[in-house]
């Protein structure tokens, strides 16, 4: 018996040595020899990506050229030794080459077909029986593994922030920092290819066809980021509709000037528009939530054609903010450890601290990430004034609508509404538009409803489908 497991060992380091050779060729190292009374008949390493051949696994290639050299494709008296366990193609060709033993030595919990997935060996009513030792050498086999996807994931790794750099005038979140979000499962898009974005990395959710009949562009305002909308996306997506979310530069998953006076609202308003070219949004609904929807209206007027509508959720339409949503912001821009949920809740944007919403924190844990909460009132300053015409246009088509939260503290339902109407000489008339809601429609508990309805409510016409 000891002779046996010594001599097992032997092959097994031999199979070891051509594993390593397809590691340092980029194939997954999994190494295969074929040995019959004593001598090494037949021998592979992994080949399918330098090959283009599904079929080149290890132990394929090895019974290949054992079957070669004996002159038969029936292999009796024959072992074979692979570092990994084989899957199903293998334990087959195994099995039709009659191979008396497969000796494997770390095991496949994926795909594995000797006995951890199912055991292809394990059927009495195949016409031969081969036998299956394990485990001989399994850590030294899963140690080459283990470094070769270790490395292929430091290389990825690698080469993705070769793509995105980091600039020196900018901090960037660790990605570990939004993992696992239970409410935000989508995977962002990394743009640093916009020209305003002079190399900055920006975080875009792009989900849903890309030829949809409806495209949601989500534009959350300042102390949030695209996490806002989380509730309401999932809805969108199953109606088969098409939605954008970006994190503005400075927030969220986004690269963050380390300076204040980076932030401008021309600056985001111009990033903004090319994402929206470079991605060929159209038939957009702008969902904008705060000064999200103002930023969104400045794009939506330089480029009409892309949108049919207009949901603006919390916005205040001019620069003449009332007190307490000035000194909300101005809170948010003097005070290092502001708690943002904590402030959100005091303001009414969440009536409740549900669970979810401390993901709104995430981005401004750490103080030298708020140069742009600390920019915010100036941007908020530097806004264009609301599109008249557009304005006009989608209250023509019933195609606008403006909430505001009934427990937002911040805008008084009164001084809102007028704000408005002086802001917006083209509701006259339209005064249906202006809404309130109980809570913020992005709130989960209102999110399907809300979004439902208003699905309904920017449901595309034949007449926008046609531009």
């Amino acid at each position: 018996m000891t002779s046996a497991i010594t001599d097992h060992t032997h092959w097994m380091h031999h199979a070891l040595r051509l594993a390593r050779q397809a590691a340092a060729a980029g194939e997954v190292p999994v190494g295969a020899v074929v040995v019959k009374d004593g001598q090494i008949v037949g021998e592979g390493a992994n080949a399918p990506l330098s090959g283009n051949d599904p079929t080149a696994h290890a132990e394929v290639l090895a019974l290949r050229a054992a079957a070669q050299k004996l002159g038969n494709y029936r292999l009796d008296g024959c072992t074979l030794y692979v570092t990994l366990e084989p899957c199903t193609m293998c334990s087959g060709a195994m099995l039709h080459a009659r191979i008396d033993t497969v000796v494997y030595g770390a095991a496949e919990p994926k795909t594995g077909a000797a006995g951890s997935v199912l055991n292809v060996f394990g059927y009495g009513q195949i016409n031969h029986h081969t036998q299956v030792v394990r485990g001989v050498l399994a850590h030294e086999c899963a140690a080459v593994m283990a470094d070769f996807f270790q490395q292929r994931r430091a290389a990825n790794k690698a080469q993705a922030l070769a793509r995105h750099p980091l600039k020196d005038t900018a901090l960037r979140h660790l990605d570990s920092a939004f993992a696992d979000l239970p409410d935000w499962p989508y995977a962002p898009q990394w743009r640093s290819d916009l020209p305003a974005l002079n190399g900055l990395r920006m975080a875009v959710v792009d989900e849903g066809p890309k030829d949809a009949a409806q495209t949601w562009l989500c534009l959350h305002g300042a102390a949030s980021w695209g996490v806002a909308f989380a509730p309401a996306v999932p809805v969108l997506l199953a109606a088969g509709h098409r939605v954008v979310v970006p994190d503005l530069p400075g927030f969220g998953r986004s690269d963050q000037p380390k300076r204040d006076k980076a932030h401008s609202a021309a600056w985001h308003v111009q990033v903004l528009s090319e994402l929206v070219r470079s991605l060929d949004v159209r038939h957009a609904v702008l969902l904008g939530q705060g000064d999200g929807a103002r930023l969104g209206l400045a794009v939506a007027q330089a480029m009409p054609q892309c949108f049919a509508g207009g949901w603006l959720m919390d916005c205040w339409p001019d620069a003449e903010l009332p007190q307490p949503l000035a000194q909300w912001l101005q809170a948010a821009a003097n005070k290092p450890q502001w708690d943002v949920v904590q402030g959100m809740v005091q303001a009414g944007f969440w009536p409740l601290a549900h669970m979810q919403q401390r993901h709104l924190a995430i981005p401004f844990a750490a103080a030298g990430h708020r140069a742009a909460l600390k920019a915010w009132p100036k941007v908020q300053a530097q806004l264009p004034p609301l599109p008249q015409a557009l304005l006009a246009d989608w209250l023509a088509q019933g195609r606008c609508c403006i909430t505001r939260s009934a427990s937002n503290t911040l805008m008084p339902q009164a001084q809102w509404q007028r704000a408005w109407l002086q802001a917006a000489p083209v509701l006259a008339g339209h005064e249906s538009a202006l809404q309130q809601t109980p809570m913020p429609p992005m709130f989960p508990a209102q999110a399907a409803a809300s979004v439902a309805q208003a699905m309904e409510y920017f449901a595309p016409t034949a007449g926008t489908l046609a531009s």
